[in-house]
């Protein structure tokens, strides 16, 4: 892979139509968006000389390419804790605490899991030119669990590309309200909520989405499942399961109001639920894809964190005479 802070020489050894266009595959470590960026700032020189990015380059030509140091982040590291499960020059994994935004946004220009990568990794080279990590897919802030943060630009768009084809397993722990089919696959598409964008909704010409859901354990009146993601759509998981009538335990956003429609005994077991859950019910558990670099197949899990894995002792304990299988 291109390191920042060196510099390439390449001698053309094939036709080839423009020169963003054959650097992006003899280096496709370099999106053509960064080449065209090195191309502006005279990084690239073909034959001696700045070239156009859109230039033919002839076999024998020689192109060389300087990757600079990345340039300092306007992002602030910050000394907030962070549990990183594993790290290596290429990437990191990192179990994200609940409560944690993922990316700095309006609103949230601090505190977030890219502040915190910026203090505790210390050999990041760079997205786009600039020092700061790549989050390859996001967690909701009140989800815990597992990520991948890709460390360079040629780790970003290998991960990226896992992504868009389906190639990353991302598994899940959620607890719903009520009870579910033992196996279930949801394939609704989703797009924004009429009237309210922030939300998201089962919609008509929306988005391809599906989720498998199999049932862990049966409680009194709710049920743990893990949620394997076939696609990864925002809020997938919370409105698939609202979708079906059977919203994430703690949703503020899409689960308001279920508890209602429970009775009885259950509705006390149903409310002391309710109670004990800090957050929404939803764990990033598991995760496999292929290593930038080496092509391997490797695997991380997490385990619940204590406030959902007390919840969920208790629960399993109070549903001795439910169905847990």
């Amino acid at each position: 892979m291109t390191e920042p802070g060196t510099r390439q020489r390449i001698v053309v050894d094939a036709p080839a139509s423009r020169l963003d266009a054959y650097l992006a595959h003899r280096l496709p470590e370099l999106s053509r968006a960064r080449i065209a960026q090195l191309v502006a700032e005279g990084r690239i020189t073909l034959n001696g000389r700045v070239p156009r990015k859109s230039e033919t380059p002839q076999v024998g030509d020689v192109v060389e390419v300087e990757i600079p140091p990345p340039e300092p982040s306007e992002i602030l590291p910050e000394a907030l804790p962070l549990d990183i499960v594993y790290q290596d020059r290429d990437l990191a994994v990192v179990n994200k605490a609940a409560g944690m935004v993922t990316h700095p946004a309006p609103g949230h220009r601090t505190g977030t899991l890219v502040n915190a990568l910026l203090y505790h990794v210390g050999d990041l080279s760079g997205i786009g030119g600039v020092l700061r990590p790549g989050i390859v897919h996001r967690l909701d802030r009140d989800t815990s669990g597992l990520l991948i943060v890709a460390k360079h630009d040629g780790a970003h768009r290998r991960l990226a590309g896992q992504l868009k084809r389906r190639e990353i397993r991302r598994a899940y722990l959620a607890c719903c309200w009520g009870h579910v089919d033992a196996r279930r696959t949801i394939d609704a598409p989703l797009g924004r909520a009429r009237g309210d964008r922030k939300r998201m909704a089962v919609v008509e010409g929306g988005r391809r989405a599906v989720t498998h859901v199999a049932r862990l354990e049966r409680w009194r009146a709710a049920d743990l499942l893990r949620v394997h993601l076939e696609t990864g759509r925002t809020h997938q998981i919370r409105v698939h399961l609202t979708s079906i009538g059977h919203p994430v335990v703690g949703d503020a956003t899409y689960g308001a109001g279920w508890i209602r429609g429970t009775s009885g005994p259950d509705r006390t077991w149903a409310r002391e639920l309710a109670r004990r859950v800090p957050r929404q019910f939803l764990h990033a558990a598991e995760l496999e894809f292929l290593h930038p670099r080496t092509g391997a197949r490797i695997h991380f899990e997490a385990p619940l964190p204590a406030d959902l894995l007390e919840v969920a002792e208790w629960a399993s304990r109070t549903s001795g005479g439910a169905d847990n299988r």
